[in-house]
């Protein structure tokens, strides 16, 4: 029997304002995917406040958020209202410390869990233009676990942005259970467009296929004063790793999809990787 989940990734545009305006953008997006009937939206990666980790600034704080908070609050209303899902990136404020998170709400409003962005970039900049590289290591304590969400019987993971690059988490994610791992990203050309636009696709469709999972990644599009977000969001099926929607790479969208989980069981009996891995040669990767 099909299991039918529509999602949906929320490509959201540059932040030249306050918090107050993505708030406002995101709630119109929640309101489109309900009368679109998606189940759960993916935000991407700290989607609220610009991408501040591209420079060294001692003003940070500002931009990080603890939760509940009176700014997003009315997201979380109209969301609750429309009984959509949220996966909720955001730069949040923990007691002392400071992490690159992603909230997961159900459809009844309920935080379900957070997870914490568990590999920490850091890149030298460049001559060319938008080459600012990237500081996050300043900015971002890493998160200790992988955690395995389940809203209404759907068990799915999370990567942000750099974490799709390991293929041990995302494998691990999916020997918890993982049926979808949904991907926050707010990923830039750092000048060199033509190659980081070129070498996109490739993760999100290696995680997905080698792990038999969905994948669902959001990610930032626009100039955001040099820096150049390419968009490209895509949801993309565990069969082949192929892509099955994909916005563009000139404006915010919401990409909407109706995914058959059922999909999963089909991928990982014709790619049969945990009948035949090894893990007597390279170590026991399974959860404890």
């Amino acid at each position: 029997m099909a299991r039918k989940l529509t999602v949906a990734a929320a490509q959201t545009g540059p932040v030249l304002g306050g918090m107050e305006e993505g708030v406002e953008a995101a709630c119109a997006m929640v309101q489109e995917g309900a009368r679109k009937g998606v189940d759960i939206i993916c935000f991407p990666e700290v989607f609220l406040a610009p991408f501040f980790p591209n420079r060294l600034v001692r003003d940070y704080e500002k931009h990080f958020l603890t939760l509940p908070n009176a700014v997003t609050d009315p997201l979380f209303a109209v969301a609750r209202q429309h009984k959509v899902g949220l996966i909720f990136g955001y730069a949040e404020r923990a007691g002392a410390y400071f992490y690159n998170s992603a909230a997961v709400f159900d459809r009844a409003g309920q935080l379900v869990g957070t997870y914490r962005k568990t590999h920490i970039p850091a890149y030298f900049p460049s001559e060319l233009r938008g080459g600012t590289g990237s500081y996050e290591k300043f900015y971002f304590s890493p998160g200790m676990s992988l955690p395995v969400f389940e809203v209404e019987g759907v068990r799915f993971g999370i990567q942000i942005c750099n974490d799709r690059l390991y293929p041990e988490p995302s494998r691990k994610l999916a020997l918890k259970g993982a049926e979808i791992i949904f991907m926050p990203i707010a990923y830039a050309t750092y000048g060199n467009d033509d190659y980081r636009v070129a070498i996109w696709d490739l993760p999100l469709q290696a995680r997905a296929f080698d792990n038999g999972v969905f994948v669902v990644a959001a990610n930032r599009v626009g100039d955001e004063n040099g820096r150049r977000h390419i968009g490209k969001s895509a949801i993309v099926n565990p069969l082949g790793g192929r892509i099955l929607k994909q916005a563009g790479m000139d404006r915010p969208q919401l990409l909407v999809a109706e995914i058959d989980l059922d999909d999963v069981d089909k991928a990982r009996r014709s790619l049969p990787w945990w009948r035949d891995r090894r893990v007597d040669l390279y170590g026991n990767l399974d959860p404890a």
